[in-house]
Protein backbone atom coordinates (compact mmCIF):
# COMPACT_ATOMS: atom_id res chain seq x y z
CA UNK A 1 0.00 0.00 0.00
CA UNK A 2 2.98 2.13 0.83
CA UNK A 3 3.54 2.21 -3.34
CA UNK A 4 -0.01 3.33 -4.08
CA UNK A 5 -1.02 5.68 -1.16
CA UNK A 6 -0.02 8.44 1.02
CA UNK A 7 -0.26 8.63 4.75
CA UNK A 8 -1.05 11.60 6.90
CA UNK A 9 -1.49 12.17 10.62
CA UNK A 10 -4.24 13.74 12.51
CA UNK A 11 -4.55 17.21 14.08
CA UNK A 12 -3.40 17.50 17.97
CA UNK A 13 -5.14 19.50 19.89
CA UNK A 14 -5.88 20.12 24.10
CA UNK A 15 -9.16 19.83 26.13
CA UNK A 16 -9.06 23.56 26.28
CA UNK A 17 -9.21 23.93 22.56
CA UNK A 18 -12.71 22.16 22.84
CA UNK A 19 -15.91 24.07 22.32
CA UNK A 20 -19.66 23.62 22.38
CA UNK A 21 -20.24 23.91 18.44
CA UNK A 22 -18.13 26.11 15.83
CA UNK A 23 -17.27 25.89 12.24
CA UNK A 24 -14.33 23.68 13.36
CA UNK A 25 -15.39 20.03 13.50
CA UNK A 26 -12.87 17.54 14.34
CA UNK A 27 -13.79 13.97 13.70
CA UNK A 28 -12.48 10.99 15.71
CA UNK A 29 -12.80 7.24 16.09
CA UNK A 30 -16.24 7.29 16.55
CA UNK A 31 -17.03 8.94 13.37
CA UNK A 32 -16.62 5.74 11.91
CA UNK A 33 -19.19 2.65 12.22
CA UNK A 34 -17.71 -0.39 13.02
CA UNK A 35 -19.65 -2.67 10.95
CA UNK A 36 -20.48 -0.50 8.09
CA UNK A 37 -17.54 1.02 7.45
CA UNK A 38 -19.60 4.42 6.83
CA UNK A 39 -18.79 8.19 8.39
CA UNK A 40 -21.00 8.69 11.46
CA UNK A 41 -21.94 12.11 12.11
CA UNK A 42 -24.30 11.67 15.21
CA UNK A 43 -21.49 12.78 17.67
CA UNK A 44 -19.18 15.31 16.11
CA UNK A 45 -16.47 17.35 18.29
CA UNK A 46 -15.80 20.90 18.10
CA UNK A 47 -12.27 23.58 18.40
CA UNK A 48 -12.82 27.46 18.89
CA UNK A 49 -12.81 29.09 15.58
CA UNK A 50 -9.82 30.62 16.31
CA UNK A 51 -8.09 27.60 16.21
CA UNK A 52 -5.74 26.64 13.35
CA UNK A 53 -6.61 23.88 11.28
CA UNK A 54 -3.58 23.31 8.61
CA UNK A 55 -5.05 21.99 5.44
CA UNK A 56 -3.12 18.77 5.18
CA UNK A 57 -4.85 17.78 8.30
CA UNK A 58 -8.59 18.15 6.88
CA UNK A 59 -10.25 14.81 4.88
CA UNK A 60 -9.71 15.22 0.93
CA UNK A 61 -12.53 13.47 -1.26
CA UNK A 62 -11.65 10.55 -2.14
CA UNK A 63 -9.39 9.67 0.90
CA UNK A 64 -9.70 7.08 3.93
CA UNK A 65 -10.61 8.08 7.18
CA UNK A 66 -8.45 4.92 9.42
CA UNK A 67 -8.85 4.48 12.76
CA UNK A 68 -4.88 4.47 14.02
CA UNK A 69 -5.25 4.58 17.84
CA UNK A 70 -7.78 2.76 20.16
CA UNK A 71 -7.98 1.86 23.62
CA UNK A 72 -9.96 -1.05 21.91
CA UNK A 73 -7.94 -3.07 19.83
CA UNK A 74 -11.62 -4.44 17.38
CA UNK A 75 -11.45 -0.45 16.19
CA UNK A 76 -7.53 -0.20 14.85
CA UNK A 77 -7.39 -0.06 11.45
CA UNK A 78 -11.11 0.44 10.26
CA UNK A 79 -11.73 2.82 7.86
CA UNK A 80 -14.49 4.99 5.92
CA UNK A 81 -14.59 6.15 2.53
CA UNK A 82 -14.61 10.32 2.05
CA UNK A 83 -17.12 10.96 0.07
CA UNK A 84 -17.03 14.40 -0.29
CA UNK A 85 -15.32 17.68 0.79
CA UNK A 86 -16.95 18.22 4.37
CA UNK A 87 -13.80 20.57 5.48
CA UNK A 88 -13.60 18.37 8.43
CA UNK A 89 -10.51 17.82 10.57
CA UNK A 90 -9.58 14.54 11.79
CA UNK A 91 -7.95 13.63 15.61
CA UNK A 92 -4.11 13.09 16.18
CA UNK A 93 -4.98 9.62 16.99
CA UNK A 94 -6.77 8.88 13.56
CA UNK A 95 -5.23 9.37 9.87
CA UNK A 96 -5.74 9.65 6.32
CA UNK A 97 -4.31 7.74 3.05
CA UNK A 98 -5.18 9.23 0.01
CA UNK A 99 -4.55 6.79 -3.29
CA UNK A 100 -2.63 7.82 -6.28
CA UNK A 101 -4.07 8.77 -9.56
CA UNK A 102 -4.29 4.80 -10.71
CA UNK A 103 -5.84 3.70 -7.58
CA UNK A 104 -9.43 4.10 -6.82
CA UNK A 105 -10.76 5.41 -3.52
CA UNK A 106 -13.93 2.99 -3.38
CA UNK A 107 -11.75 0.12 -4.76
CA UNK A 108 -9.23 0.77 -1.87
CA UNK A 109 -11.85 1.20 1.10
CA UNK A 110 -13.64 -2.33 -0.61
CA UNK A 111 -9.77 -3.78 -0.12
CA UNK A 112 -9.35 -2.30 3.34
CA UNK A 113 -12.93 -4.20 4.36
CA UNK A 114 -11.80 -7.39 3.18
CA UNK A 115 -10.97 -10.43 5.61
CA UNK A 116 -7.30 -10.19 3.94
CA UNK A 117 -6.92 -6.51 5.74
CA UNK A 118 -9.13 -7.57 9.18
CA UNK A 119 -6.58 -10.81 9.60
CA UNK A 120 -3.88 -8.51 8.71
CA UNK A 121 -4.51 -5.93 11.10
CA UNK A 122 -5.29 -8.69 13.84
CA UNK A 123 -1.72 -10.24 13.38
CA UNK A 124 0.00 -6.96 14.28
CA UNK A 125 -1.59 -6.37 17.70
CA UNK A 126 -2.18 -10.31 18.15
CA UNK A 127 -0.15 -11.35 21.37
CA UNK A 128 0.90 -7.49 22.66
CA UNK A 129 -0.38 -4.70 24.06
CA UNK A 130 -0.58 -3.05 21.26
CA UNK A 131 -2.99 -0.55 20.73
CA UNK A 132 -2.19 1.89 17.79
CA UNK A 133 -0.86 1.48 13.82
CA UNK A 134 2.29 2.43 12.71
CA UNK A 135 2.35 3.93 9.09
CA UNK A 136 4.96 1.65 8.24
CA UNK A 137 2.94 -1.34 9.26
CA UNK A 138 -0.02 -0.45 6.84
CA UNK A 139 2.33 0.59 4.29
CA UNK A 140 3.85 -3.50 3.68
CA UNK A 141 0.00 -4.59 3.49
CA UNK A 142 -0.43 -6.09 -0.06
CA UNK A 143 -3.23 -5.01 -2.43
CA UNK A 144 -3.48 -6.41 -5.53
CA UNK A 145 -4.82 -4.32 -8.37
CA UNK A 146 -6.32 -4.27 -11.90
CA UNK A 147 -6.52 -1.05 -14.53
CA UNK A 148 -8.56 1.90 -13.45
CA UNK A 149 -11.36 0.93 -15.59
CA UNK A 150 -11.53 -2.23 -13.85
CA UNK A 151 -10.95 -1.18 -10.66
CA UNK A 152 -14.62 0.60 -10.95
CA UNK A 153 -15.90 -2.16 -12.82
CA UNK A 154 -15.54 -4.16 -9.46
CA UNK A 155 -16.89 -1.30 -7.32
CA UNK A 156 -19.74 -0.94 -9.48
CA UNK A 157 -20.51 -4.86 -9.03
CA UNK A 158 -20.01 -4.63 -5.68
CA UNK A 159 -21.90 -1.80 -4.47
CA UNK A 160 -24.79 -3.48 -6.56
CA UNK A 161 -24.62 -6.56 -4.38
CA UNK A 162 -23.94 -4.78 -0.91
CA UNK A 163 -27.25 -2.47 -1.72
CA UNK A 164 -29.33 -5.78 -1.80
CA UNK A 165 -27.65 -7.51 0.57
CA UNK A 166 -28.20 -4.34 2.61
CA UNK A 167 -32.15 -4.26 1.84
CA UNK A 168 -32.27 -7.41 2.88
CA UNK A 169 -30.79 -6.62 6.27
CA UNK A 170 -33.03 -3.38 6.77
CA UNK A 171 -36.10 -6.33 5.97
CA UNK A 172 -34.96 -8.43 9.05
CA UNK A 173 -34.14 -5.13 11.15
CA UNK A 174 -37.70 -3.97 10.70
CA UNK A 175 -39.30 -7.27 11.24
CA UNK A 176 -37.26 -7.36 14.82
CA UNK A 177 -38.31 -3.65 15.69
CA UNK A 178 -41.70 -4.15 14.73
CA UNK A 179 -42.25 -7.66 16.29
CA UNK A 180 -40.86 -6.08 19.95
CA UNK A 181 -43.46 -2.97 19.02
CA UNK A 182 -45.99 -5.28 18.87
CA UNK A 183 -44.89 -7.10 21.87
CA UNK A 184 -44.34 -4.02 24.08
CA UNK A 185 -47.94 -2.52 22.71
CA UNK A 186 -50.14 -5.88 23.82
CA UNK A 187 -47.71 -5.73 27.29
CA UNK A 188 -48.75 -1.66 28.32
CA UNK A 189 -52.47 -2.71 27.27
CA UNK A 190 -52.18 -6.09 29.28
CA UNK A 191 -51.03 -4.55 32.43
CA UNK A 192 -53.43 -1.43 32.52
CA UNK A 193 -55.74 -2.23 35.71
CA UNK A 194 -59.05 -3.75 35.09
CA UNK A 195 -61.88 -4.52 37.33
CA UNK A 196 -61.36 -6.18 40.76
CA UNK A 197 -57.38 -5.74 40.27
CA UNK A 198 -55.98 -4.05 43.99
CA UNK A 199 -54.07 -1.10 43.48
CA UNK A 200 -50.61 -1.86 46.05
CA UNK A 201 -47.08 -1.11 46.85
CA UNK A 202 -44.14 -2.85 47.04
CA UNK A 203 -43.82 -2.45 51.03
CA UNK A 204 -47.25 -4.32 50.84
CA UNK A 205 -46.45 -7.67 48.42
CA UNK A 206 -42.71 -7.91 49.92
CA UNK A 207 -40.22 -8.15 52.41
CA UNK A 208 -37.49 -5.76 51.88
CA UNK A 209 -34.00 -8.39 52.63
CA UNK A 210 -31.55 -5.02 52.46
CA UNK A 211 -30.75 -4.73 55.39
CA UNK A 212 -29.86 -8.56 55.64
CA UNK A 213 -26.77 -7.57 53.32
CA UNK A 214 -22.79 -7.94 54.69
CA UNK A 215 -19.95 -5.72 53.78
CA UNK A 216 -17.57 -7.72 51.27
CA UNK A 217 -14.64 -8.84 53.05
CA UNK A 218 -11.27 -10.01 51.91
CA UNK A 219 -11.99 -13.42 53.26
CA UNK A 220 -14.87 -13.39 51.11
CA UNK A 221 -13.25 -12.59 47.95
CA UNK A 222 -13.16 -16.10 46.15
CA UNK A 223 -12.85 -15.21 42.49
CA UNK A 224 -15.42 -17.14 40.31
CA UNK A 225 -17.37 -18.85 42.56
CA UNK A 226 -20.76 -16.95 43.30
CA UNK A 227 -22.89 -14.87 40.74
CA UNK A 228 -22.75 -10.77 40.52
CA UNK A 229 -25.63 -9.10 39.69
CA UNK A 230 -25.65 -6.29 37.51
CA UNK A 231 -28.72 -4.26 35.73
CA UNK A 232 -29.50 -7.05 33.75
CA UNK A 233 -29.20 -10.00 35.75
CA UNK A 234 -26.07 -12.11 36.29
CA UNK A 235 -23.35 -10.54 35.07
CA UNK A 236 -20.19 -12.75 35.57
CA UNK A 237 -19.34 -14.79 38.25
CA UNK A 238 -16.98 -12.80 40.31
CA UNK A 239 -13.08 -12.19 40.06
CA UNK A 240 -11.13 -9.97 42.81
CA UNK A 241 -11.01 -7.39 39.88
CA UNK A 242 -14.91 -6.58 40.62
CA UNK A 243 -14.51 -6.17 43.98
CA UNK A 244 -14.96 -2.34 45.92
CA UNK A 245 -16.96 -0.92 48.78
CA UNK A 246 -20.14 -1.04 46.84
CA UNK A 247 -20.15 -4.68 46.31
CA UNK A 248 -22.62 -6.68 48.95
CA UNK A 249 -23.53 -10.15 50.16
CA UNK A 250 -26.79 -11.21 50.58
CA UNK A 251 -27.39 -14.72 51.45
CA UNK A 252 -31.01 -15.74 51.82
CA UNK A 253 -32.73 -18.31 49.46
CA UNK A 254 -35.57 -17.59 47.45
CA UNK A 255 -35.49 -13.97 46.90
CA UNK A 256 -35.76 -11.46 44.53
CA UNK A 257 -33.64 -8.37 43.14
CA UNK A 258 -34.86 -5.32 42.21
CA UNK A 259 -32.63 -2.95 40.02
CA UNK A 260 -33.17 0.80 40.98
CA UNK A 261 -31.68 1.60 37.65
CA UNK A 262 -33.51 -0.60 35.29
CA UNK A 263 -36.72 -1.85 37.82
CA UNK A 264 -37.03 -5.26 36.50
CA UNK A 265 -37.47 -8.32 39.22
CA UNK A 266 -34.72 -11.14 38.77
CA UNK A 267 -35.28 -14.39 41.10
CA UNK A 268 -31.90 -14.92 42.75
CA UNK A 269 -30.54 -18.10 45.50
CA UNK A 270 -27.81 -19.01 47.60
CA UNK A 271 -24.87 -16.72 48.27
CA UNK A 272 -24.84 -13.93 45.28
CA UNK A 273 -22.95 -10.49 44.88
CA UNK A 274 -25.12 -7.21 44.56
CA UNK A 275 -24.22 -3.97 44.27
CA UNK A 276 -25.60 -0.97 45.76
CA UNK A 277 -27.99 -0.33 42.04
CA UNK A 278 -30.33 -2.97 43.27
CA UNK A 279 -32.95 -3.84 46.10
CA UNK A 280 -33.13 -7.45 47.37
CA UNK A 281 -37.12 -8.16 48.09
CA UNK A 282 -38.80 -11.49 49.00
CA UNK A 283 -41.87 -11.37 47.44
CA UNK A 284 -44.88 -12.59 49.38
CA UNK A 285 -48.00 -14.88 48.62
CA UNK A 286 -49.81 -12.10 47.23
CA UNK A 287 -47.93 -11.86 43.88
CA UNK A 288 -45.19 -13.59 41.38
CA UNK A 289 -41.46 -12.32 40.81
CA UNK A 290 -42.31 -12.96 36.96
CA UNK A 291 -45.79 -10.91 37.08
CA UNK A 292 -44.28 -8.11 38.83
CA UNK A 293 -41.35 -8.24 36.15
CA UNK A 294 -44.10 -7.73 33.32
CA UNK A 295 -45.70 -5.01 35.52
CA UNK A 296 -42.32 -2.80 35.43
CA UNK A 297 -41.36 -3.51 32.14
CA UNK A 298 -45.25 -2.43 30.72
CA UNK A 299 -44.62 0.81 32.53
CA UNK A 300 -43.07 4.33 31.72
CA UNK A 301 -41.92 5.14 35.14
CA UNK A 302 -39.78 8.61 34.27
CA UNK A 303 -41.98 10.74 37.15
CA UNK A 304 -40.45 8.46 39.47
CA UNK A 305 -36.49 8.67 38.59
CA UNK A 306 -34.32 11.11 39.34
CA UNK A 307 -30.74 11.86 38.68
CA UNK A 308 -29.63 13.32 35.19
CA UNK A 309 -25.74 11.52 35.55
CA UNK A 310 -27.15 8.34 36.63
CA UNK A 311 -30.78 7.86 36.73
CA UNK A 312 -32.41 6.19 39.68
CA UNK A 313 -35.27 4.93 41.22
CA UNK A 314 -34.70 5.91 45.13
CA UNK A 315 -36.05 3.08 47.95
CA UNK A 316 -38.58 5.81 48.80
CA UNK A 317 -39.74 5.94 44.75
CA UNK A 318 -40.48 2.59 44.40
CA UNK A 319 -42.54 2.16 47.38
CA UNK A 320 -44.49 5.14 46.09
CA UNK A 321 -45.25 3.22 42.60
CA UNK A 322 -49.02 1.56 42.39
CA UNK A 323 -48.81 -2.03 41.47
CA UNK A 324 -51.97 -3.32 40.05
CA UNK A 325 -52.43 -6.61 41.03
CA UNK A 326 -55.25 -9.03 40.11
CA UNK A 327 -55.83 -12.93 41.68
CA UNK A 328 -53.34 -15.03 41.85
CA UNK A 329 -55.05 -17.51 38.79
CA UNK A 330 -55.33 -14.35 36.74
CA UNK A 331 -51.67 -13.38 37.06
CA UNK A 332 -50.40 -17.39 36.34
CA UNK A 333 -52.35 -16.37 33.18
CA UNK A 334 -51.25 -13.35 32.26
CA UNK A 335 -47.46 -15.36 32.46
CA UNK A 336 -48.32 -17.52 30.64
CA UNK A 337 -49.96 -15.57 27.41
CA UNK A 338 -46.85 -13.08 27.76
CA UNK A 339 -44.38 -15.82 28.30
CA UNK A 340 -46.31 -17.49 24.97
CA UNK A 341 -45.40 -14.16 22.68
CA UNK A 342 -42.48 -13.40 23.81
CA UNK A 343 -40.78 -16.71 23.15
CA UNK A 344 -42.18 -15.90 20.18
CA UNK A 345 -40.50 -12.88 19.39
CA UNK A 346 -37.54 -14.11 20.48
CA UNK A 347 -37.66 -17.17 17.91
CA UNK A 348 -38.51 -14.80 15.33
CA UNK A 349 -35.33 -12.51 16.77
CA UNK A 350 -33.03 -15.50 16.47
CA UNK A 351 -34.43 -15.96 13.13
CA UNK A 352 -33.63 -12.54 11.56
CA UNK A 353 -30.41 -12.19 13.35
CA UNK A 354 -29.55 -15.56 11.76
CA UNK A 355 -30.27 -13.89 8.82
CA UNK A 356 -28.29 -10.61 9.17
CA UNK A 357 -25.18 -12.62 10.20
CA UNK A 358 -25.53 -14.69 6.74
CA UNK A 359 -25.91 -10.92 5.01
CA UNK A 360 -22.44 -10.14 6.61
CA UNK A 361 -20.58 -13.05 5.87
CA UNK A 362 -21.62 -13.14 2.04
CA UNK A 363 -20.23 -9.89 1.97
CA UNK A 364 -16.72 -10.86 3.71
CA UNK A 365 -17.13 -14.07 1.33
CA UNK A 366 -17.71 -11.68 -1.76
CA UNK A 367 -14.70 -9.47 -0.63
CA UNK A 368 -12.64 -12.45 -0.06
CA UNK A 369 -13.14 -13.54 -3.62
CA UNK A 370 -12.39 -10.27 -5.23
CA UNK A 371 -9.41 -9.51 -2.86
CA UNK A 372 -7.49 -12.60 -2.19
Amino acid sequence: MGEIATFSRGLTYSKKDEVAISENVVLRSNNIDLLSGKLDFSELKYLAEDFEIPQDKRVKKGSLFICMSNGSKIHLGKVAYIDKEYNYAFGGFMGQITPCKDVDGLYLHYALSSPLYKDYIKSLSEGANINNLKFKDLSEFVICYPSLSEQQAIVSRLDSAFAQIDSLKANAEKQIEEARKLFQAELTETMKPKEGWEEKTLPDISENLDGKRKPVTKKDRTAGIYPYYGASGIVDYVDDYLFDEDLLCISEDGANLLMRTYPIAFPISGKVWVNNHAHVLRFNNMTTQRYIEYFFSGHKLDEYITGAAQPKLTQKALNNIPIYIPNIETQHQIVSRLDALSANVKRLEELQQKALAECDALKQAMLREVFE
